[in-house]
């Protein structure tokens, strides 16, 4: 029996499919894992979801200041039997609870809250998040314009951070066995490659076309409100999956009416960048 095996045994845990529970066993996954994020001793690190402990225990040898947030009652008394005071511990929701200010995020997450955890994410002030997810939303969070896996997570990720798959960890790697395969994601914030003149507006236009990606934007856009008649917007006639993050701005822009059509397209040409990973090409 491997060293998990026998903690969900000793525990008791009965790990939910509904939570999407499945706990690495492989420490040399884990030991990567850890140094993907470059963890200095002073740095805040927050773990998501910590388990049975295998990455806990690894960044307790990394860093001084370590906060896990668990909601499972049994995961969370076994880590606060285990370590103590060596780390502080939040019994809760992460979708739920807020984030207490970090350096580092870290976390094996589970599928069923991926999104929802990344979104938050993304509006924490924190230098690196290194995280596991399944193989499928990898491939959405760094996908290229015109792509099945281009999304609205796509969008939001790239706006603020660069996004890159480490390597891809296979499904013999965890117990229970998933049925698909993960990948380990590195996250970088940094400033957006383009101007913006309204970000809530920006993300709104974002959600509703990718909604209703299918249809052309102007369908989506004019049944939610967002444009209205003798409004000039570009790219009605396109669909979501085909525009540039940069472009999504364009049409943003537009609605909140300031600028001329010509003016925020030089602007888009001229601001538009790659991602800088191998993740990511806008050109």
């Amino acid at each position: 029996m491997s060293g998990t095996g026998q903690l969900i045994s000793e525990t008791g845990v009965v790990p939910k499919k509904s939570k999407g529970q499945n706990f690495l066993t492989d420490g040399r996954v884990a030991d990567r894992h850890i140094s993907y994020a470059g963890i200095q001793r002073t740095d805040r690190v927050l773990e998501v979801g910590p388990g049975l402990g295998i990455l806990t225990e690894r960044l307790l040898e990394k860093t001084d200041d370590l906060t896990c947030i668990e909601l499972d009652d049994i995961l969370a008394d076994y880590i606060s039997r285990t370590y103590g005071d060596r780390l502080k511990l939040i019994h809760g929701d992460a979708v739920k609870v807020p984030f207490p200010e970090f350096d580092v995020f870290v976390s094996n997450l589970p599928y069923s809250v991926s999104t929802p955890i990344i979104f938050k994410l993304l509006d924490c002030s924190f230098r690196t998040a290194v995280v596991m997810v399944q193989k499928e939303f990898a491939d959405r969070m760094v996908a290229d314009v015109g792509s099945p896996d281009y999304s609205r997570l796509t969008v939001g990720l790239f706006y603020r951070a660069d996004c890159e798959i480490m390597e891809t960890v296979p499904a013999s790697r965890f117990n229970p066995k998933p049925k698909v395969d993960s990948a380990l994601v590195r996250i970088t914030p940094r400033k957006a490659p383009f101007d913006v003149i309204d970000e809530e507006l920006y993300f709104k236009v974002t959600k509703v076309a990718f909604d209703h990606r299918r249809k052309k934007i102007g369908t989506s856009l004019k049944a939610a409100g967002l444009v209205k008649p003798g409004m000039d917007v570009p790219y009605l006639d396109d669909r979501i999956e085909n525009l540039r993050p940069a472009e999504i701005a364009e049409i943003a822009d537009a609605i909140s009416g300031s600028g001329n059509r010509a003016d925020r397209r030089r602007r888009a040409r001229r601001t538009i960048s790659p991602a800088g990973t191998a993740s990511s090409s806008w050109a």
